[in-house]
């Protein structure tokens, strides 16, 4: 079997003249040029990351709670708001969804909602009315999730009782209490210990034009008795905790203030470590905003460094859409993942400026490896050395052995290449054993901490989104054993488990559920792919039925599409979520990328994937994509790359050709 590590195929696939010879090489040429324009001077990549109308109205919120008025931006903002408004008419009815082709999300919409009546929209224009029409068919404000309501507290639009009790006293916890913040997310974990602070204290927005939202309700808000939980929340534990939760409520002013005083120097103290510079707490805007909400409500001056700096953190992810008068704010930023995938894509496609060009890359990301900061996954695995990458450009408290295994597999392959280069080894030695020390019991791995399974505490009423833990999935174990597969570490007992887990997670009718990326066929393909390196042969079983749902929810066109509403399959609230949406390139790419990790990249559905990629090419090389097909959680918040559309389709084409060229069935390295 031919090597198909980078290099190792003539690329590019000329004639005489230098001309590509065939469509596909064409195809595959000009993508390549695409990521090749797109790298920054120091050798990464970054592209856009774009979620819902949520983040850019918490961000105008944010501004308006401390009186600051600001003109442009609220101008780019209140654009970007009103044409998302306008394009989801026809399915979100005048309010907002979570994404591109959703239906309106309540929450989504009630913030999109008084963000605009913060900037001056008036109450009776014809877009605000049909939002708020839209918004009180649903169910009225009364109807949104539990961060909505906090941040409708801070306005005084609802009672503070409107949203679930979170002390900070929960810092004094020991470690075996039932509820520590080492038992949550990352996520969770870095948004929720500032916001205890603030729902203690409870401050008053200034609100500098007095804007109130009393129309969104259904009945005024002082007289709801039954706030909303998740639909995911099961008896006994709903009642058990919504009891413990009123209890709190009415105990809230018998804390003793020697407690509190201490709870709230814990807080400041787990902020202020983890502040993270100007990439700011977690790295993810809403910790970001918490946090300069807590030292406020601490006092903190707003020339202390801490909040000079947590402002700025949220000033660099503020976004102005290139060629419109728009503003946006990026729920964070992702130049590790997007270099990391970049890498994957140019080395499939083979070439010396390509080679050169992730060169680069990976060197970039070498300056970036974790290795002197002990993050919070010590807490589950103390005597683990550190050693892996971030998502963003720095949050060393909390890398993710997702990215870490992606960025493995690059070096890996590009190290087979260039042998020369021995700069990469020891990184990809120390992040392969973190890697492998961050396995969770079972043979899976969460994405930040290991064994982070208290499912228990998804249904306390704060955990309405239902994303409270960071549990083992499919998606990134996948990513896991390819790397140990890659590396030739596919005897080893991790691997062993890995796979045992991946053959338990595969559902019943051969898909397997994506936790970061919509949904199944991302799920699909990360399982199949991991599966293929580690050697299981296209005639198993798994592989079998893998490659019987991909070809079954291929759609006519020949593509793949999935949208967010195939998430509520868990909970049962759709009778068929996998009817297929309108095809996208990511996930036609997704789908190819799979059926060949199964051995099919002859099969006549592979082939009328690429016609599909090939005919919706752009003359530069990329393609249109405005669906969102990253999930930041699933059901409440998803994800629109903007690099996904320019990398997966490349990284496909380039694999078919390549496969196409050695004639041979399988892959043999891990993505």
């Amino acid at each position: 079997m031919p090597n198909l590590t980078a290099g190792a195929l003539p690329h590019p696939h000329t004639g005489h003249d230098g001309q590509a010879r065939d469509p596909l090489d064409r195809a595959v040429a000009a993508a390549a040029r695409h990521l090749l324009a797109c790298q920054r001077p120091d050798g990464h990549w970054v592209f856009e990351l774009e979620a819902d109308a949520t983040i850019p109205s918490e961000y105008l919120m944010l501004h308006h709670f401390f009186g600051h008025v600001q003109p442009e931006k609220e101008a780019g903002i209140g654009r970007y708001l009103r044409r998302l408004q306008a394009e989801q008419m026809a399915n979100a009815g005048g309010g907002w969804p979570l994404f591109h082709g959703g239906p309106l999300d309540i929450s989504c919409s009630v913030k999109a909602y008084l963000a605009l009546r913060l900037i001056g929209d008036a109450p009776d224009a014809p877009h605000m009315a049909e939002a708020r029409a839209a918004i009180l068919a649903a169910g009225g404000a009364e109807r949104s999730n539990v961060f909505t309501r906090a941040a409708l507290a801070l306005f005084g639009a609802v009672p503070w009782r409107a949203v679930p009790m979170m002390p900070p006293e929960i810092m004094l916890l020991p470690r075996w209490f039932p509820f520590h913040v080492s038992k949550i997310s990352y996520w969770a974990r870095t948004v929720l210990v500032p916001l205890t602070v603030v729902m203690a204290r409870r401050p008053v927005a200034q609100n500098p034009r007095g804007v109130t939202i009393d129309e969104l309700f259904r009945m005024p808000p002082e007289q709801v008795k039954d706030w909303p939980g998740g639909a995911h929340q099961a008896e006994p534990w709903a009642s058990l905790f919504k009891g413990l939760d009123s209890a709190l409520h009415r105990a809230r002013m018998l804390f003793p203030r020697t407690h509190r005083a201490r709870a709230e120097e814990a807080c400041e103290r787990f902020v202020t470590e983890r502040l993270n510079g100007e990439d700011g707490l977690g790295a993810i805007y809403p910790a970001m905003a918490n946090a300069v909400l807590m030292y406020h409500c601490l006092g903190v001056a707003q020339d202390d460094p801490r909040m000079v700096t947590a402002w700025a953190a949220i000033e660099k992810l503020v976004e102005k859409r290139p060629g419109t008068d728009e503003t946006y704010v990026q729920p964070c930023l992702s130049p590790i993942w997007d270099t990391a995938l970049v890498s994957h894509a140019l080395l499939e496609a083979g070439g010396e400026a390509e080679q050169a060009a992730v060169g680069r890359g990976l060197h970039w990301l070498l300056g970036r490896e974790i290795r002197d900061v002990r993050g919070d996954w010590a807490w589950k695995r103390p005597n683990l050395q550190p050693g892996g990458w971030a998502f963003q450009y720095e949050n060393a408290h909390y890398p993710d052995v997702d990215d870490t295994a992606v960025v493995v597999l690059a070096m890996d392959r590009y190290r087979a290449a260039t042998p020369d280069d021995t700069a990469l080894d020891g990184a990809i030695e120390r992040a392969t054993d973190w890697t492998v020390g961050m396995q969770s019991r079972g043979g899976g791995w969460g994405a930040f901490d290991a064994d982070n399974t208290f499912h228990y505490l998804n249904h306390i009423p704060f955990a309405d989104h239902g994303a409270l833990l960071d549990p083992p999935t499919a998606d990134v174990s996948g990513r896991c054993l390819a790397m140990l597969a890659q590396l030739g570490r596919g005897d080893e007992a991790a691997s062993k488990a890995a796979i045992e887990y991946l053959l338990r997670e595969q559902e019943a009718d051969g898909a397997w559920y994506g936790r970061w990326g919509v949904n199944y066929i991302y799920g699909t393909w990360s399982a199949v792919t991991a599966l293929n390196a580690a050697g299981l042969p296209p005639e198993h079983d798994a592989m079998r039925r893998a490659v019987a749902w991909l070809v079954k929810n291929q759609n006519p066109d020949g593509g793949w599409g999935e949208d967010g509403m195939s998430y509520p399959a868990r909970g049962g609230t759709r009778p068929d979520p996998r009817v297929p949406a309108p095809s996208s390139a990511s996930q036609t790419a997704w789908g190819m990328l799979a059926l060949m990790a199964c051995g099919e990249a002859g099969h006549e559905a592979v082939s009328r994937a690429a016609a599909w990629l090939m005919e919706r090419q752009k003359e530069d090389g990329d393609w249109p994509e405005e669906d969102y097909t990253g999930t930041g959680f699933p059901r409440v918040f998803y994800l629109r790359y903007h690099g996904y559309r320019r990398i997966f389709p490349l990284w496909a084409l380039a694999r078919l050709r390549n496969l196409r060229a050695s004639n041979t069935r399988r892959v043999t390295y891990g993505l």
